[in-house]
């Protein structure tokens, strides 16, 4: 089988000549130098072939190949592909929750100004975790997988809607339908920004303006 693991690396194996404490999570404290840049590589490199293949179509051998790591050196960081989608997925939740808390922190009201510093700061999360968010649609296989994924859009979207309804003169009576167009319009924003002979800015300041027009600013 591809993506399983049978104890092929001991810990005491993995961790031989290196000051790296082993973590088939990933989520180590003490791995050193040289091991932190071998893990984010396998996380970068997953994460592309992700958006390029689809979760399934990933395996664990296109992503060694690919770093140009070996399978033995791989399980020295990850269980299977599926440690690294929850890594990938952790790392993306939060830093859209604090993108969030930035946007509720905005001066009230807000500036066209204010806005659009916002939303670059949205795109420069989107140029780092964009590759995995539009490929989660292919996540793993699990009712807990889906389950937990469907809770964490739900409560971006919840939170998002809320601090939008906030500054509304008259205030949406599903903030979370308005957090979750929301979320759709800055992501697929961004993506088609990246694909498509469109100025960024120019795709950055047509946002604003929704934005602006859902906020009645």
């Amino acid at each position: 089988m591809d993506d399983t693991h049978a104890n092929s690396a001991s810990p005491d194996a993995a961790t031989a000549g290196s000051d790296a404490t082993w973590s088939w999570d990933g989520e180590s404290a003490q791995l050193g130098p040289r091991a932190l840049e071998t893990r984010e590589k396998i996380l970068q490199t997953a994460k592309a072939l992700f958006l390029e293949r689809g979760y399934v179509g990933t395996s664990v051998n296109s992503i060694t190949s690919a770093c140009g790591i070996s399978r033995a050196g791989f399980y020295t960081y990850f269980r299977d592909k599926r440690a690294i989608f929850n890594v990938l997925g952790e790392a993306a939740y939060r830093e859209r929750l604090d993108l969030v808390e930035q946007f509720e922190r905005l001066p009230q009201p807000a500036s066209s100004d204010d806005l659009e510093g916002w939303v670059r700061r949205y795109f420069d999360y989107m140029n780092v975790h964009g590759p995995f968010i539009l490929s989660s649609s292919s996540a793993p296989d699990g009712d807990d997988v889906r389950e937990a994924s469907k809770r964490q859009q739900m409560r971006v979207a919840w939170l998002l809607g809320v601090h939008m309804r906030s500054r509304q003169t008259t205030p949406s009576r599903a903030p979370e339908a308005v957090g979750l167009v929301m979320q759709a319009l800055l992501d697929r924003s961004w993506y088609h920004a990246q694909q498509l002979p469109v100025e960024e800015d120019d795709v950055i300041r047509t946002v604003v303006a929704f934005i602006a027009a859902v906020l009645d600013t």
